[in-house]
């Protein structure tokens, strides 16, 4: 190779299946159940705090871990959802965005020859970061209909190599949750182990039937060894605003604010003084997120009552799966895009999420949509 070449870093990796589907809806007209973002509006009241705050003048730098109202009111959000206690200004990091909180948590803890234990289907943006940190990624399969974890296969995965694992709960794309006996064994297993966590928890606040989620908060112990991420965007209906966070131990935090202050250095200083006065204010908009999906997701479930589609259980995230074995042997790239091209409904398929694709033929859908829309989907599902 000569120098005025360069060898790619990721060979693997080409454009996501969300920018597919997304892009191949537009192109038919199709309605677009496949990329997770709402199609209603974020709350009015977090809209004018922003364009206030743009209006004053609030336009430049923030400090690189984050606006200190924001932190406050991030650390107040969490001792009133879960009873812990942390120290703002020192354990809280707000980043454009969970990807970016992500990225930034593997490139902190993972160095060359390090290996991360990712259960799949997994959300795409794990696997490139641990690359790209000169790690390497341990896949354990979760398996439809109830996408379990195995702790003993987990266990039996740990080698003298393994750095830690990423957990996602409530989980994309199946919609389970890690139940507190998941939470005390992972704890377990860590701990023996002395490996880290890193919890995404984008999605801590939409959960349904009364199922609580089991935040890492709850377990003081894994905390202490643990990075937590959580996203703005799926909790305000604002995923183009890119607004997440990072809380860590101080000493982890410390280290991640050395890299995060060379990825972003930080983030949009409008959007984190409106954040902060909607989580300051507005505190029952999170604890009404439950009730506004669960109706959702009731609407769709029951709109497909008469489908062909076996619907599997869903208990949190704004997303549902389906079974079609019993529609089409259609692998379910192919199935999702003949789904899209020929009858008008784009999904997401699931083997894209894996390392090894199980012999399954589930399709996700995302409800964070009108109910006009969910409708009219169904009603097209309905028929085939």
């Amino acid at each position: 190779m000569s120098k005025s070449e360069f060898q790619s870093k990721l060979p693997n990796v080409g454009t996501t299946i969300f920018t597919e589907m997304s892009g191949l809806a537009i192109k038919t007209g199709a309605i677009n159940l496949s990329q997770g973002f709402p199609e209603f509006e974020m709350p009015s009241f977090l809209k004018n705090k922003v364009n206030e705050a743009i209006e004053q003048g609030k336009n430049q730098y923030s400090p690189a871990d984050g606006n200190p109202d924001l932190q406050k009111q991030i650390a107040k959000l969490i001792e009133r959802q879960y009873g812990c206690s942390i120290d703002a200004s020192k354990m809280v990091t707000v980043t454009s965005g969970a990807t970016e909180a992500l990225f930034v948590a593997i490139n902190t803890l993972v160095v060359a020859g390090d290996e991360v234990i990712i259960f799949d289907p997994a959300y795409d943006s794990y696997e490139p970061a641990i690359e790209l940190a000169g790690g390497k990624c341990i896949h354990i399969p979760l398996l439809a209909p109830d996408y379990r974890v195995d702790w003993a296969q987990v266990a039996a995965a740990v080698t003298n190599k393994t750095k830690a694992i990423i957990t996602n709960s409530p989980h994309n794309p199946t919609g389970t949750l890690l139940t507190k006996e998941d939470m005390l064994l992972l704890q377990k297993l860590v701990l023996d182990n002395q490996l880290y966590l890193i919890s995404d928890e984008v999605y801590e606040f939409i959960t349904f039937d009364n199922q609580q989620h089991e935040s890492v908060y709850l377990y003081p112990k894994l905390f202490e060894r643990s990075f937590v991420i959580s996203s703005f965007g799926k909790t305000f209906h604002c995923t183009g605003w890119k607004m997440g966070y990072c809380v860590a131990p101080e000493s982890f935090a410390a280290e991640y604010r050395k890299v995060h202050q060379f990825v972003t250095f930080c983030s949009s200083t409008p959007f984190q003084v409106g954040i902060a006065q909607m989580l300051e204010n507005n505190t029952e908009h999170i604890s009404e997120l439950p009730e506004f999906y669960q109706e959702k997701r009731d609407i769709l479930v029951n709109a497909l009552t008469k489908s062909r589609f076996k619907v599997l259980p869903c208990l949190g995230t704004y997303f549902l799966l389906l079974d079609y074995s019993e529609i089409s042997d259609k692998h379910d790239r192919d199935f999702c895009n003949w789904l899209t091209i020929e009858k008008g409904v784009a999904t997401i398929p699931l083997s894209p999420f894996y390392q090894t694709p199980p012999d399954s033929k589930v399709i996700r859908l995302c409800f964070a949509k009108n109910e006009d829309t969910l409708i009219k989907a169904a009603e097209i599902l309905s028929q085939l």
